[in-house]
């Protein structure tokens, strides 16, 4: 990709007085004539950038740009590895670990940095192709056309994309949509018969609002108490301070939801353990929900 490769040569100029042509191009795999058009831009973002010819010749960066290595020290430099390793385990190939190795050299590789993240959900097969797909339509400014499973129904979806995000522990596409005219967050996940459409003429577009009282504001504050054997779960997933344990041992907690299934799917973990003080829409929607199971499951 033009990014990485754009990255690749910065970094090597700002840790080295002056490098040849040949030699980036070595480097990256591509003919002088890409690297010559990479050094380009980078001067045309501002970055002073000096070639010269002949015996001695090169490209550096003007003004003394040089990096200091003692700068980037090796855990540090093995925390970026760990980034990119993370990057490789969606993206169905290598091309980030390969990137790091060009940049900071094999030996780098071979030490052990003792962190591992990997980023890919239950269908990575599938997840790789449309996190490809999605990057090649925001890079040539292509609409992608796609089917949509949502909580509300299925959809025909046409979006400008933007951003491909990782959040929440998922993968998701945010873009303007067509069909309801703004912007939209998109779960990689619930997508299927992913399509590049036409070219569009890109607006511009804000940086997406992620908050999670943007995206899921509070609807449901659930105030519960459950037995002390639920501690390691409310840890888990809400923290420490989310519980205050009471005099019997159990722990009440106050949780807030966006949606009233969500809070009902939550409280229902607890297999009949968990005591629902409020609010009182979820605690009608449990007990319908226990009258429709025990009327199908429940002995005449």
């Amino acid at each position: 990709m033009k990014l990485d490769r754009l990255i690749g040569i910065l970094s090597i100029l700002l840790q080295r007085d002056k490098v040849t042509m040949p030699y980036l191009a070595e480097t990256f795999e591509v003919s002088r004539r890409t690297i010559s058009r990479d050094v380009e831009a980078l001067c045309r973002a501002g970055i002073p950038i000096a070639t010269s010819q002949g015996v001695g010749g090169g490209v550096s960066i003007m003004g003394g740009g040089r990096l200091d290595r003692a700068l980037l020290t090796s855990n540090e430099l093995q925390a970026i590895l760990a980034g990119l390793r993370s990057l490789d385990s969606v993206s169905g190939s290598h091309r980030y670990g390969q990137l790091m190795e060009k940049l900071a050299g094999p030996g780098l590789l071979a030490q052990e940095g003792g962190v591992l993240i990997d980023l890919a959900a239950w269908h990575k097969g599938s997840l790789s192709e449309k996190i490809d797909r999605l990057q090649e339509a925001i890079g040539s400014g292509r609409l992608v056309g796609f089917h949509y499973y949502a909580p509300s129904g299925e959809s025909q979806r046409l979006v400008e994309p933007c951003y491909v995000v990782y959040q929440w522990g998922g993968w998701y596409l945010w873009g303007w949509c067509r069909s309801r005219e703004d912007y939209r967050l998109f779960k990689l996940d619930r997508m299927v018969r992913l399509s590049l459409e036409e070219v569009f003429e890109k607006r511009q577009a804000p940086y997406p609002d992620l908050s999670d009282q943007r995206v899921f504001p509070i609807r449901y504050q659930v105030e519960a108490l459950v037995p002390p054997q639920y501690k390691w779960r409310l840890v888990e997933e809400y923290g420490e301070a989310s519980f205050v344990v009471q005099p019997d041992g159990r722990c009440r907690f106050s949780i807030g939801f966006t949606y009233l299934n969500s809070a009902v799917e939550f409280l229902l973990s607890f297999w009949g353990d968990a005591e629902v003080l409020g609010p009182p829409e979820v605690r009608t929607a449990l007990g319908e929900l226990a009258k429709k199971l025990a009327g199908r499951y429940g002995e005449t």
